[in-house]
């Protein structure tokens, strides 16, 4: 099966636990939906375990991508914008990114009950912390960000995002996006010695 044809079985199974849940999804669903038959998406992948481990980082890692290598913020005129843009990018701002959300939770869900896919999820929160650490240290060694331990400030980020993020991501009434924004740009804020609060671009509820 050419490279193409692998990845649209991957996207299908994306698709599929995006929609369904990852308990919920069968081989032959994916199979349909990619286009191929049941016996290519088994001799590709061994398992369906191996399946959904494989479309849960592909779907991360091409979103990493998309974030990463187009430097994240290529108009910011600071560190803390860019940072404060960062942050938006990991919150569940937009459909897509709600999506993405939806995958990380069924991961998460899933690790818990199966150690196998736990690697998958280690292997991902290695690529943001390494993400954000780069942008803080960057932000220090410029002056524009107070002396800090990057790692470690990039470790409390990700557990606000996380904590917040799924709050809103929920609809709960208490934590809208805007105060899940406000309240990791204010930690990261303080964190940083930059003010109050990150810069965030025009603010949307």
């Amino acid at each position: 099966m050419s490279e193409g044809g692998r990845e649209r079985i991957l996207a299908a199974a994306v698709d599929r636990i995006a929609g369904d849940g990852i308990d919920d999804v069968r081989i032959a669903r994916i199979a349909m939906d990619a286009g191929v038959s049941t016996a290519l998406v088994h001799y590709h992948f061994a398992t369906r375990e191996a399946l959904l481990a494989e479309a849960l980082e592909y779907s991360f890692e091409h979103a990493g991508d998309l974030r990463i290598e187009g430097e994240s913020a290529p108009d910011a005129e600071s560190h803390a914008e860019r940072l404060a843009q960062m942050v938006e990018q990991c919150l569940p701002s937009n459909e897509s990114q709600e999506r993405d959300w939806v995958l990380w939770v069924e991961l998460w869900l899933r690790a818990v009950r199966h150690p196998e896919l736990r690697p998958t999820a280690e292997h991902l929160y290695a690529r943001m912390r390494e993400w954000f650490a780069g942008a803080i240290s960057a932000g220090v060694e410029a002056g524009e960000f107070d002396d800090c331990d990057p790692e470690a400030v990039a470790d409390r980020a990700l557990a606000l995002i996380d904590g917040f993020g799924v709050r809103a991501l929920l609809g709960d009434s208490e934590v809208p996006l805007d105060r899940a924004r406000r309240e990791v740009g204010a930690v990261l804020a303080a964190d940083l010695g930059v003010g109050e609060q990150l810069p965030f671009p025009a603010v949307r509820a």
